[in-house]
């Protein structure tokens, strides 16, 4: 048997059974595409049954408010996947009459939806010939035939789309992807790889070469942002005060608390005494608690935060500030790492 169908003999006999693999509807193959996005299946799966329970299908969805979406979506990460889910399920609505596209030409229109969601989702549910390149395919891809372009430039990403066009099954395109997707996933994994039961090893270039480890070839062009949030929780019987966050930083239109940011951490002495806090709070501001400092990694961002309790209230507020009652506290869309710093303190 050629490359392509060792792999697909490898994939009938050892893939998973994922709920999103035993179906052909657009939108549950879309949905399960996008949240499995910079995400494991494990940490991802629990995810897609809660959105496919509430959203049974795409109009369901795009009647959803944004809090709702935002909060279904806590603790998943990168929260513009789901904002933009929103606003591709309402132009499904307005465009389609509420019926999910299968074809690649009407899926790569939808805002949210690139070349791989286009084609895994037409392939997957149309069986249209078009060839999926994910981070597990380029691996594959890049050992077997000892290709060390990076991946993540402009001629690589030509390069290995157009590879894994020229290998692509066309008569049973959909199952093709499949099994390539998961044959890096499972098998040919980016550490550690299972290369002693590869059925493919003796053809693959990387194996032979001993070169496994060193591709695929990216360029590191990600440049670390260090940021330091302090926030102050402000709470007045059963009420704290909480920030609705603008749609221009991270976290987007979700809730965290007060907060300023500094250029490094700071004494609590030396942060009491920034401007912006004192415009807020006057010189009289007293602290009763502060937290340790929490590091919490982003995909082009690492922030250290901590949370400062403070027994006065504030002499001014900004316009985004409101009081929420804290039992409410559960039905708010709030990053994670804010999660975690109200979660003790108010056993949500």
């Amino acid at each position: 048997m050629n490359f392509t169908d060792e792999v697909v003999q490898w994939y009938l006999n050892n893939k998973r059974n994922l709920p999103w693999r035993n179906t052909t509807d657009p939108y549950v193959i879309w949905l399960s595409e996008i949240i499995l996005q910079q995400t494991r299946v494990e940490q991802g799966m629990p995810y897609f049954y809660r959105f496919l329970e509430k959203y049974p299908d795409v109009s369901s969805f795009a009647a959803a408010h944004e809090d709702e979406i935002l909060k279904l979506w806590q603790g998943l990460g990168y929260y513009s996947r789901g904002r933009n889910m929103l606003k591709t399920a309402r132009l499904v609505q307005e465009l389609h009459n509420g019926r999910f596209p299968d074809s690649y030409n009407e899926l790569i229109k939808l805002k949210g939806i690139g070349e791989y969601t286009a084609a895994a989702i037409a392939s997957f549910a149309a069986n249209e010939a078009k060839a999926v390149v994910d981070g597990n395919v380029y691996r594959v891809l890049a050992r077997y035939l000892g290709i060390y372009e990076p991946i993540n430039s402009t001629g690589g990403k030509k390069t290995f789309q157009q590879t894994a066009t020229d290998f692509l099954n066309k008569k049973m395109p959909g199952l093709h992807n499949q099994a390539m997707m998961e044959f890096g996933a499972m098998l040919c994994k980016p550490k550690n790889p299972a290369c002693g039961i590869c059925p493919v090893r003796l053809g693959c270039v990387a194996f032979n070469t001993n070169a496994v480890a060193a591709l695929p070839v990216k360029l590191k062009t990600v440049k670390v942002r260090e940021r330091f949030f302090n926030y102050f929780l402000v709470t007045n019987g059963d009420t704290i005060l909480m920030n609705k966050r603008g749609d221009k930083d991270i976290w987007a239109n979700m809730f965290d608390l007060p907060m300023v940011e500094t250029s490094s951490l700071l004494t609590l002495t030396a942060l009491l005494k920034q401007p912006e806090v004192l415009a807020v709070f006057g010189d009289d501001i007293e602290a009763t608690e502060i937290s340790p400092v929490h590091k919490h990694i982003l995909t082009h961002q690492r922030l250290f935060v901590r949370l400062i309790k403070i027994k006065n209230q504030p002499l001014k507020t900004h316009e985004n500030w409101v009081k929420i009652n804290v039992q409410n506290l559960p039905e708010l869309a709030l990053p994670k790492i804010i999660f975690i710093l109200l979660k003790n303190i108010f056993n949500l």
